[in-house]
């Protein structure tokens, strides 16, 4: 299984260098299907990870050693090449996997105006191989380097293939992103750093078998240190401020990653890294960390009441659904950080369609202002308008659709925090976060009704000369198809953590 792990690692980045190679003029179709073909192999090479892996697991470092590759790579630092995954990491392996060969799929036919579509597929792969590094990686150096990987091919894909019609914008999107992940890393890299000074290692898997004992001093200054750095990957209020802009300014298939992946190496780092490596320091920052992630929640309901850009509304929605993620991490309870990892799962399903809808919307109408696309979407485009309806009921929590259970376990988990933790903080937190469940289905519903509904009479019928395309559908498919089967059967993903 280490080989398969080395190889779906390995296979991306090797395509994108021989996609570089090839002469310019190979043609944006052939590219897009050779990303389609890597990018399905890697698929199919996270679908063998899953079918080795045993239910169950999160603290019991043993269950690494089935799929485990650990070579000297700097011995002068004691830096290890070491990988290995477990039930945590493959299912966001496979989710990256999926949107990424969704993604390339996508842009056999549907590809950014501005073309080049050979190095932007070559990017998307690039960027997949990063974040597969990232949530395999068994060492801290390792785990910095794999998450540094992703920001320059991301900050490339919004800054070249973003809005058209606002280069400056984009430009701009792209820098505060790449400046904020960055100084983000830089913080987190300071707490690595003091993690190695108190246990002499970089290697989780030691460092889980061995944790780093007392909430003050250095190791509550590393807990800090890491979880700000973390929070900013997210993003956690109020560190989100690059958000909205790199996803209103991002191309299509840059802002279904943005949301389905790259937010996801924040919330994982915190679950794998926080708690079973500094314990007690985790447990002094936990009321902290639920009451940002809180009011999270709150702050991105709010402003997506007040967005007139259906990307930026979906961006800003984001914020809040990562805040019951965070708020799960926070509660250190069972039921918290299952709810965590599944809400990890279901939002990127779900936010990845809600982008690749948004996208279609732009591409007909030239703009995602709400107040230029107009209302009667029903009448235009029926399908796409069910699909939005669809999504955005998803995304609000309804019952028997993945976005649910997360959000419902996080709230659960805030219900009954973990020992040591002050039920009653925890309990504010709960219902404050509940107001924000009623707030996320406001702004949804209420975008339904701005955007789907009217009078067709009012608001003149413009004829597009198709709804759905085939490579749309084909494209869109799998991710409704996966949102109701979690939602009806969660059991899918929590059996396998050992957390519910």
């Amino acid at each position: 299984m280490s080989t398969v792990l080395l190889v779906i690692l390995g296979l991306p980045l090797l395509a994108a260098l021989i996609l570089w190679a090839l002469p310019v003029t190979i043609g944006d179709r052939i590219a897009a299907a050779f990303g389609a073909v890597v990018s399905g192999l890697t698929l199919i090479g996270s679908g063998v990870l899953w079918s080795g892996m045993s239910k169950g697991g999160s603290a019991d470092t043993s269950q690494f050693s089935w799929s485990e590759t650990n070579a000297p790579w700097i011995p002068p630092l004691d830096v290890r090449f070491h990988l290995g995954v477990d039930s945590i990491s493959v299912p966001l392996i496979a989710l990256t996997a999926l949107l990424v060969f969704l993604c390339c799929v996508y842009s056999l036919r549907i590809t950014p105006r501005v073309g080049r579509t050979r190095s932007l597929i070559a990017l998307l792969l690039v960027i997949e191989a990063g974040v597969i590094g990232t949530f395999s990686a068994l060492d801290l150096v390792l785990f910095f380097v794999c998450f540094e990987i992703v920001l320059i091919p991301m900050w490339l894909v919004i800054d070249i293939w973003g809005d058209e019609h606002d280069p400056a914008g984009r430009r701009r999107a792209a820098t505060t992103f790449v400046l904020m992940t960055v100084a983000g890393s830089a913080v987190m890299l300071l707490g690595f750093l003091l993690v190695y000074r108190e246990a002499g290692t970089f290697d989780l898997v030691w460092l889980m078998d061995g944790p780093i004992t007392g909430g003050t001093g250095v190791p509550l200054l590393a807990a800090v240190l890491i979880a700000l750095g973390l929070a900013v990957k997210m993003p956690l209020w109020p560190l989100h401020i690059w958000l909205p802009d790199a996803h209103a300014k991002a191309p299509t298939v840059g802002s279904v990653l943005l949301a389905g992946v790259l937010l996801k190496l924040g919330s994982y780092g915190l679950i794998r890294m926080l708690q079973p490596i500094l314990p007690d320091a985790t447990a002094t920052i936990a009321p902290y960390l639920a009451g940002f992630s809180t009011v999270a929640i709150i702050a991105g309901s709010l402003a997506c009441l007040a967005q007139t850009d259906l990307k930026r509304l979906i961006a800003y929605s984001s914020v809040g659904h990562m805040g019951f993620i965070g708020l799960g991490i926070a509660t250190m309870s069972p039921k918290g950080l299952s709810g965590a990892l599944f809400a990890n799962i279901a939002h990127g399903l779900i936010t990845g369609l809600l982008f690749f809808l948004a996208g279609a919307i732009k591409d007909r109408h030239d703009t995602s202002d709400l107040r230029t696309i107009g209302r009667a979407l029903y009448a235009r485009l029926p399908r796409i308008a069910a699909l939005l309806t669809f999504a955005s009921l998803a995304s609000l929590g309804l019952p028997g659709l993945a976005g649910f259970w997360g959000e419902m376990l996080a709230l659960f988990g805030a219900y009954q925090p973990g020992p040591g933790l002050a039920r009653g903080t925890f309990l504010t937190m709960m219902v404050i976060a509940g107001l924000g469940t009623v707030l996320t289905s406001a702004y949804f519903l209420r975008l339904v009704r701005n955007l789907c509904q009217g009078d067709p009479a009012e608001y003149p019928v413009t004829a597009f000369a198709v709804d759905v395309s085939r490579i749309e559908l084909i494209t869109w498919a799998p991710l409704i198809a996966l949102t109701v089967l979690l939602g009806v059967w969660p059991g899918l993903l929590l059996d396998y953590w050992n957390y519910s």
